[in-house]
C-alpha cells in the first residue's frame, strides 16, 4: 500500500513527465486511423439503409455512403493536423536546431566567388 502511495506521490511531483500508459494510448490512437476510415463508412452506408428503408427512395442510400466517406475524410484531416502539430513541436527543441544553422550557413557559400 505504502508503494503505490509512493509512485503517486512521484507522479505527481514530475509533471513534466509523461505516464507510460499516455505513449501507449497515443500510439495506439495513430494505429487506428484506417480502422476509423472502415467503421465511418460503415456507419454511412448504415444510416444510407435506413433511410432507404423509411423512405423508400433508392438514391438515399448514397447520401448515407457519401455522409461516410466524408466522415473519414474529416478523421484523415484530423491525423493529419494532429501529426503536423507534433512534427512543430519536434522541431522547436533544441537538439534539432543545428539545421537553422546550416541553413543560415548555405546562404554564404553561394556568393560570387573572386579568382
Amino acid at each position: 500500500m505504502e508503494n503505490k502511495e509512493q509512485e503517486i506521490s512521484e507522479q505527481t511531483q514530475n509533471p513534466d513527465e509523461k505516464p507510460k500508459v499516455r505513449q501507449v494510448v497515443e500510439a495506439v490512437d495513430s494505429l487506428s486511423l484506417g480502422i476509423s476510415m472502415v467503421v465511418a463508412v460503415a456507419m454511412g452506408i448504415g444510416i444510407g439503409m435506413v433511410l432507404k428503408s423509411l423512405t423508400g427512395i433508392t438514391w438515399t442510400l448514397w447520401i448515407g455512403v457519401f455522409i461516410g466517406v466524408a466522415a473519414a475524410i474529416l478523421n484523415v484531416y484530423k491525423a493529419y493536423e494532429k501529426q503536423k502539430e507534433a512534427y512543430e513541436e519536434l522541431a522547436k527543441e533544441p537538439r534539432y536546431a543545428i539545421k537553422k544553422q546550416l541553413d543560415e550557413d548555405d546562404d554564404d557559400d553561394y556568393g560570387e566567388k573572386n579568382y
